[in-house]
């Protein structure tokens, strides 16, 4: 019998984001499972998103998609740099999806750890 899964309605989810998102909620409660949903689609970055903002780097606003994963520091860097000429915010784009599986990785193991907390 298959169940309902959630997961499945994020927009741009991969099967990688699935696996870590099975293996992160193994031993939650259900109703722990449903307090991490709501913690984890607050968090979450669509693929598409991240995109759309390294795309914008190629015409001078390098760096936003970085300080949206919360990486202050580099998309200062890339701003005042045009994204390294350039360089780093091709490669960005190139490896989009990983930088948003590395970043959402992240915000799965920090929302299931606020729901163990019980915060």
């Amino acid at each position: 019998m298959e169940t309902y899964n959630p997961y499945m309605s994020l927009p741009g989810i991969t099967t990688e984001e699935l696996t870590i998102l099975h293996q992160t909620t193994t031993g939650l409660s259900d109703s722990q499972k449903q307090s991490f949903y709501n913690v984890y689609i607050g968090k979450r970055k669509n693929p598409q998103e991240i995109l759309i903002f390294a795309l914008l780097g190629l015409f001078g606003i390098a760096g936003i998609h970085r300080i949206m994963m919360g990486e202050i520091t580099m998309g200062i860097l890339y701003l005042f740099t045009a994204g390294f000429f350039f360089v780093c915010t091709i490669m960005d784009l190139i490896n989009y999806k990983s930088l948003t599986n590395d970043y959402n990785q992240k915000m799965a193991y920090e929302s299931v750890n606020i729901i163990k907390l019980g915060v």
